[in-house]
Order: C-alpha cells, then sequence, then structure tokens
C-alpha cells in the first residue's frame, strides 16, 4: 500500500463519487480510478461498491476506512511529536489534575507558563485520585498534578515532587455558632452534619479519618459530585464541609464564612507526578521545571 492510494481512497470514500474525489484531490479520474483498483487486487477485496461514478464502502470497505483513519491520525500525532521535539517552547503539555485543582491552581499556573511561552499548548483533563496514577502510568498523559502526594514506597512506577502543603479548612453557614470565630478544633463539629464527596474520592476518605482521629464520626446528610456542589450545600445551611485551602481562594461562596482549624494535623500535599519508565516530552520537561521554579519561591 502506498499514501497515495490511501489518500485517494479516503477521498473517494468521503464523498461517494470518483469524479468529485478527483476534483477534490487535483488529479484525472482515470488516476484515482486506477489506485483504487490497485489497492483492492493488492488487498484481495473489494473496497467500494459501483454505480457508474457513484460508489459506496462494502462492510469490509467501512471496517477498512476505519482504521485507516485511526493510522493517519497516529501518523500526524507522531509528526507533531517530532516538531515538539524540535522546537519545545511551542509544543503541547499532556496534563491531568483533579476536580479540586480546576479553579484556581492550575489556571493560574498555565497562565503564567504562556506569559513566558506564549505559543505552548496545553491538553487537559481531570481524573479521581488512583485514575490519575494509573493514567499516568499507563500514558493516557504523562504529567498529573494530585493531591496528596503518593508515598515513594507505595507507588515505584511514578516519580514527582511535592510542590507545596495546603491546610485544611472549615467552611461553614453565614448564621453557623462558630462563624465569627478566628479558628474552632474539628471536635467543635462533632454535632454538625457534614456535606462530603461521595466514596472514592480520597478526600473524602481524608475527612473520615481526620474526624475519627479527633474522636468522632461525621454525621453525613449530603453527598456532592464535586467541590463547587459542597459549597452550594453548604451555602444552603444544609451543613458544613471541610475543604483544601486552595479551592476557597476567590471562590467563597455567599452565605458561607472560612474558619480555620488549629488542629495541627489537617493538612495535604499537592505535587506533580510523571512515569518513571518514559521521558517526558520536551514540552512537558519545559513545564515541569516551570512548577518546581514557581513553588520554590
Amino acid at each position: 500500500m502506498e499514501m497515495r492510494q490511501i489518500n485517494y481512497f479516503m477521498e473517494v470514500a468521503k464523498r461517494e463519487h470518483m469524479t468529485e474525489a478527483a476534483d477534490a484531490l487535483h488529479v484525472a479520474q482515470s488516476s484515482v480510478s486506477r489506485q483504487i483498483s490497485n489497492l483492492e487486487a493488492e488487498l484481495g477485496i473489494d473496497l467500494f461498491i459501483r454505480d457508474g461514478r457513484r460508489v459506496k464502502l462494502t462492510p469490509i470497505g467501512k471496517i477498512f476506512l476505519m482504521r485507516m483513519i485511526k493510522t493517519t491520525n497516529m501518523m500526524e500525532e507522531a509528526k507533531r511529536e517530532v516538531k515538539e521535539y524540535l522546537n519545545p517552547e511551542s509544543g503541547t503539555v499532556r496534563i491531568a489534575f483533579p476536580i479540586s485543582m480546576a479553579a484556581h491552581t492550575l489556571p493560574s499556573v498555565i497562565y503564567a507558563f504562556r506569559m513566558r511561552y506564549p505559543e505552548a499548548k496545553f491538553q487537559m483533563s481531570n481524573a479521581l485520585y488512583y485514575d490519575l496514577i494509573n493514567g499516568v502510568v499507563h500514558g493516557d498523559f504523562n504529567l498529573a498534578m494530585i493531591a496528596p502526594m503518593p508515598l515513594k514506597e507505595q507507588e515505584t512506577r511514578i516519580s514527582g515532587t511535592t510542590l507545596f502543603t495546603e491546610n485544611i479548612i472549615a467552611l461553614v453557614p453565614i448564621h453557623h455558632a462558630l462563624a465569627n470565630r478566628t479558628s474552632i478544633k474539628l471536635e467543635e463539629l462533632k454535632d454538625d452534619s457534614f456535606v462530603v464527596l461521595p466514596e472514592g474520592f480520597v478526600f473524602h476518605d481524608q475527612v473520615i479519618e481526620a474526624c475519627n482521629k479527633v474522636g468522632f464520626s461525621p454525621k453525613i446528610a449530603f453527598e456532592g459530585k464535586d467541590i463547587d456542589a459542597l459549597k452550594g450545600l453548604v451555602s444552603a445551611g444544609l451543613g458544613v464541609a471541610l475543604m483544601p485551602e486552595m479551592t476557597l481562594i476567590d471562590n467563597t461562596p455567599q452565605s458561607t464564612i472560612m474558619v480555620p482549624l488549629s488542629n495541627s494535623n489537617l493538612s495535604r500535599t499537592v505535587g506533580v507526578i510523571y512515569p518513571t519508565q518514559r521521558k517526558l516530552l520536551p514540552t512537558e520537561e519545559l513545564f515541569y521545571n516551570f512548577l518546581l521554579e514557581t513553588y520554590d519561591k
């Protein structure tokens, strides 16, 4: 098979007409017909059902088209990757992150990075904690922001760096009895109803564990699918919530108050991870080093 044959085949499949495909390709119709016939002869199958110059894909032709679309996309992706090696400042960073970093942490650092490298591009996705780790390991993406940082002795398939540690704070309704305090102990919320993320979120487990450590099991009134849902539930007076501090920067809803917790152990590490078995692409390495530089200040 030659690339010219594949290109002609895909154009004919798209237009279902030999002459129209030839016009789009700027070649003679006889050349298109001949290349398609040569391709079919090489494969030993009919790719098209012919009705004059009009054609339709056969069932096996449809399968072949899907495979060729996937193959040509992979080839274009390979070309882009080579181009990034030649000019990393205009390449693409493929990064994933937890939803708690979507509102402030990641957008602010990407903005700063693109101020320095304005041609850099990003492909971003969000995922749950263990999906972030598995996505890095299996190559769905090469970088992931994550919290808390995995312990090195428990996860050898990835490497990374802790960027900073953030406090966990309480978010309470504005008329809550403790809303005017400068700080509280977590155990002072033992009689309150809690709103939490669903099971499966690591932060759900962290909230339960933190409460257990100070002597009580939280009364869970509602579960919200993300941090913004929890904020809305607290704003409606339906309970209190524990929140990572960065999720409330410039984004504290009305009718709620942030109250610091004096318990010294209520914090979480935030970092960036990458696979131990693969080398970062140049643009991704540029962004990784930018993260280290930014949070080292």
